[in-house]
């Protein structure tokens, strides 16, 4: 008699947990546990930037890491603005201990670094050879930038719809080798909101980055600072809230497998000088800020060191969820009696 009505009871209870439960908080990396869950990249910059990266004691020793009190101890992650250094700036940068395979990933930055010579990122990367476990670049741009551009690297068999986004698009195939882009150029967006990225986004105190990544789609929003959703700020973040996304590479229709393509992914911050792109010779002429400060980006980045005061990263918090996986759920308990 009881059989049936448990199993009733309880099979009513698991759909209403899945179906209520949504996204679940599953890593934190905020004040005195953020650095703790990074380790630093100590190799030679892949992307030849005129940079050494250095380690944490030499990173605590000058000052580049910490936490500022006054500032909700949010983590502080700069360069060196104090030496001319013929071989390079010394800058950090950190990738997460932990990797992932899809999740919501929500950034609350309060500052980054932005101007000439400079080529900051915050971004997901695979552990695979590059770029065949994939790269997602959620905050990215160089020089005098003002606004963000997000782009996905893969190797060949990707590539993605343009709709739904409300950034422009600039190139549709995430392959670095795709015919008639520039080489890892991948597939971008670009957003055309002046807080977005740089002297505009630290103008406001930052904001929050959100990134969705499925299996049908990875999207981007950006909310400006006194614009944080609600579920957000509780952190009970529901991305069918949120409208259009800033970028929405949707990979339906054949465009691409996103399980493949995108795989056991770090969180990675890192600030970077010149290098394949912001030290470009034909990117850094054509900046109408930044061609006329030096001949080349290493000459501006060498010789000028206290102008990368402000290349620094704020990070109140990285909060990571997962669908329905740990954490607190809402539920339907039953006592059943005999």
């Amino acid at each position: 008699m009881y059989t049936t009505s448990l199993a009733s009871v309880l099979a009513s209870a698991l759909l209403l947990r899945t179906s209520i439960a949504g996204y679940v908080l599953t890593d934190n990396y905020q004040r005195d546990t953020f650095f703790g869950n990074f380790t630093p990249f100590t190799d030679t910059d892949p992307t030849n930037g005129f940079v050494k990266f250095t380690d944490y004691t030499t990173a605590k020793s000058q000052q580049l890491i910490g936490q500022v009190t006054n500032y909700n101890d949010a983590a502080y992650i700069g360069v060196d603005y104090k030496s001319q250094n013929p071989t390079g700036r010394t800058a950090i940068r950190i990738s997460s201990h932990k990797t992932f395979n899809k999740g919501l990933f929500l950034a609350d930055i309060a500052h980054m670094p932005s101007g000439c010579g400079t080529w900051p990122a915050f971004w997901l990367l695979g552990q695979a050879t590059w770029p065949s476990g994939g790269e997602i670049d959620i905050i990215e741009g160089v020089n005098s930038a003002r606004t963000n551009q997000m782009t996905l690297h893969t190797n060949a068999g990707c590539s993605v719809s343009n709709q739904g986004s409300l950034a422009r698009v600039n190139t549709t195939n995430c392959d670095t080798n795709a015919p008639g882009q520039k080489k890892n150029a991948g597939c971008a967006y670009m957003s055309a909101d002046p807080t977005s990225y740089g002297t505009g986004f630290n103008a406001i105190g930052g904001g929050v980055y959100a990134t969705e990544w499925t299996s049908q789609a990875i999207a981007i929003w950006y909310f400006p600072r006194n614009k944080i959703p609600a579920d957000i700020a509780s952190g009970h973040p529901d991305p069918t809230k949120w409208g259009t996304p800033m970028s929405h590479f949707g990979g339906g229709n054949g465009h691409c497998n996103i399980d493949q393509h995108f795989q056991n992914m770090n969180i990675v911050f890192d600030t970077t000088f010149c290098g394949q792109w912001a030290g470009d010779k034909e990117v850094w002429a054509s900046d109408a800020q930044c061609g006329k400060k030096a001949a080349t980006c290493e000459a501006y980045v060498q010789n000028n060191p206290g102008v990368f005061k402000e290349a620094y990263w704020l990070v109140n918090s990285v909060r990571v969820f997962q669908k329905g996986s740990g954490g607190k759920r809402r539920g339907v308990s039953a006592e059943v009696g005999e």
